[in-house]
């Protein structure tokens, strides 16, 4: 594939898209965009307009407790117990969680029984109900905790669980002594990457001189000025450029963030339960043409890729929730053609 046939592949999705493609196994980035960013304004996309990511961002949160554990500040298997917050303890325990046998592992790969909080008819009502609702961190781990019972015993099945990855958000706070927004940035190196186009909704004012967000759609709602706090606390929360995102987990795969390739060894593990196969700690796994390939997706239509075999990591957005398979579908393709050129 030449650059002319990435950017003839995205504009004829007829959507709006942008894609941006970097890592050692290229010579130098390959980019494309196309379509609006915002179609009442006319502003275009572009490599650089922000988007709300959501759960791109727990691949972040779970590779900043990995730069925890490979400084010896925590332990993956031990309970979460005395970790999180008390009350939230005593939430999820008197919903019948065993917390000391949930371990932080468990959070990371999502085996430990939790709810999914966002699984509550009640939230997405109240989401669409009343935009602007503040939620907070102890609103969403009661509601998850007053949804449903454990799903399984800890460590035995897959359940994807945003509830878990706000323990996760909240464990990390209560270790760094700082804002999630703070360490994650620190921990993962923003500043030092480069990554002029990123930062945490509410937590962090948007960077001077930053076009404004894409307008991004669920169905027929336009969700863009629904309140960031519905998706803040670890499951979801930053707002990435494509450029940033994909420079970002060229980083995470190549080196540029782990102090020891022993910890991306320990992020890729794979558990003993039922769904590991597709799922580690905080990135799932898959294949394109028979070679593993990295990933994780973002509700409103994001998603990044890395594939070790190229040495290429791939970012791409749409603005529409129903277009992320078509996205991912083009992402995919991208990664199976022969002959980057051009």
């Amino acid at each position: 594939m030449n650059r002319k046939e990435l950017v003839d592949l995205v504009s004829e999705q007829r959507i709006p898209l942008a894609l941006y493609a970097t890592g050692q196994g290229l010579e130098r980035p390959w980019a494309t965009a196309a379509g609006m960013a915002d179609e009442q304004t006319g502003r275009p996309m572009s490599l650089d307009t922000p988007l709300r990511v959501a759960s791109n961002t727990k691949t972040f949160v779970a590779a900043t407790i990995l730069r925890f554990w490979e400084r010896g500040l925590i332990d993956l298997d031990g309970p979460v117990a005395r970790l999180v917050d008390p009350l939230f303890n005593a939430l999820l325990t008197a919903a019948g969680y065993n917390t000391d046998r949930i371990t932080v592992r468990h959070l990371l790969d999502h085996s430990g029984g939790l709810v999914d909080h966002t699984n509550a008819p009640e939230f997405f009502a109240t989401v669409l109900r009343e935009p602007q609702h503040l939620w907070t961190r102890e609103e969403q781990v009661r509601l998850g905790a007053k949804f449903s019972a454990p799903l399984s015993e800890p460590g035995t099945r897959f359940s994807y669980s945003d509830t878990g990855y706000i323990l996760l958000g909240d464990i990390i706070e209560r270790i760094s002594g700082t804002t999630l927004a703070e360490t994650v940035r620190r921990e993962m190196g923003f500043e030092r990457l480069g990554l002029a186009t990123s930062w945490w909704e509410i937590s962090e004012p948007q960077p001077a001189h930053v076009e404004p967000r894409a307008r991004q759609f669920f169905g027929d709602v336009d969700a863009t000025g629904i309140s960031a706090s519905m998706d803040l606390y670890g499951g979801g929360g930053l707002v990435m450029s494509v450029r940033d995102l994909a420079t970002l987990f060229a980083a995470l795969f190549e080196g540029r963030v782990f102090d020891s390739p022993d910890t991306l060894r320990e992020m890729l593990s794979q558990g003993s339960h039922d769904g590991a196969a597709t799922y580690r700690l905080g990135i799932s796994v898959d294949t394109v043409d028979g070679a593993e390939v990295y990933s994780h997706l973002g509700f409103w239509g994001t998603a990044a890729y890395y594939a070790p075999a190229q040495g290429i990591a791939v970012a791409g957005f749409a603005i529409r929730r129903e277009a992320r398979d078509t996205l991912v579908s083009v992402i995919r393709r991208l990664l199976a053609a022969e002959g980057w050129h051009g």
